[in-house]
């Protein structure tokens, strides 16, 4: 194998690995960068635990090489949901009418999993319509929810790859690098929480919450094939407390630096998240160090 130039998701890539990409690139240059991206994930047989193509990973890696001018790669055909397009309307009718009180008075609170379901199209579109980050475009692993309240749709959850680095947390755990980048798919990050506008049922968030980690790392296990023992969410401290994930028993470990990581950069943004992390198992730290 040729010597390592750069290491972009955990992938070496070398002069070797950068002709095959450009070999690839320009096979498949009219089919677009998703046949790329799926063709190279076969070629390497890079693969997350459950046998699924890294396809998105594998996107990502390209879009840092052809920034750093290594590669270039075909023009989108579509937009992504970081793109101003917003998503294809769901054909799902949800109720809008206000929804209050306590969620005591209410009967049930059920949680679904959507994702590769049709409704995960309902979850793209509330997120991006109602939440003030939009709709994310998730990068390796990920499941999405929908909470409904005596069947009423109330809230969108989603669940993703933790973040590569965040001093605090590394720090409550105890990790050095090698460990951390061994274990990392043991945590799953809180990436987006929506309750509905219309909905104002007190305590419900916490509630929310509390119901969807009851069956999280069991979905994570069934989906992935690898389990999960540590949750993580970033709460923007100018828009919001935490409240609700104090209130479910997470734990407040301090707060990120202000800068975000794009592709192998960081830059600065000031904007400090705080940290709060959620424990699945009493053993989390052995595992994650195991």
């Amino acid at each position: 194998m040729s010597q390592s130039q750069y290491c972009i998701r955990g992938r070496q890539i070398g002069s070797d690995e950068l002709a095959t990409i450009r070999q690839f690139s320009e096979a498949y240059w009219s089919q677009g960068r998703s046949a790329i991206s799926r063709a190279l994930c076969e070629h390497w047989d890079w693969r997350q635990a459950n046998g699924r193509l890294k396809d998105r990973g594998c996107r990502v890696m390209l879009l840092e090489l052809a920034a750093r001018g290594e590669i270039e790669l075909p023009p989108r055909k579509k937009y992504n949901n970081r793109g101003k397009k917003p998503p294809d309307a769901p054909d799902f009718t949800v109720a809008t009418e206000a929804l209050t009180g306590s969620v005591s008075q209410f009967g049930s609170l059920t949680i679904d999993m959507v994702r590769g379901s049709a409704r995960e199209k309902l979850w793209d579109h509330l997120v991006y319509t109602h939440h003030y980050l939009g709709c994310p475009w998730i990068v390796g692993a990920y499941l999405k929810y929908l909470a409904y309240l005596d069947g009423r749709l109330v809230a969108c959850l989603g669940w993703g790859s933790a973040a590569w680095r965040v001093s605090c947390r590394d720090a409550f755990i105890g990790w050095d690098q090698a460990r951390r980048k061994q274990n990392l798919s043991l945590v799953a990050n809180n990436v987006r929480f929506l309750i509905l506008p219309w909905v104002q049922v007190e305590h419900l968030a916490s509630k929310v919450l509390a119901a969807n980690i009851r069956r999280l790392a069991a979905d994570w296990q069934a989906y992935y094939c690898q389990p999960i023992v540590l949750l993580e969410t970033f709460v923007d401290q100018a828009r919001f407390r935490g409240t609700c994930y104090r209130a479910a028993n997470w734990q407040y470990v301090g707060a990120t630096q202000g800068t975000a990581k794009r592709g192998n950069r960081h830059f600065r943004h000031d904007q400090p998240k705080a940290v709060f992390l959620y424990p699945l198992c009493r053993d989390f730290r052995e595992q994650l160090h195991g």
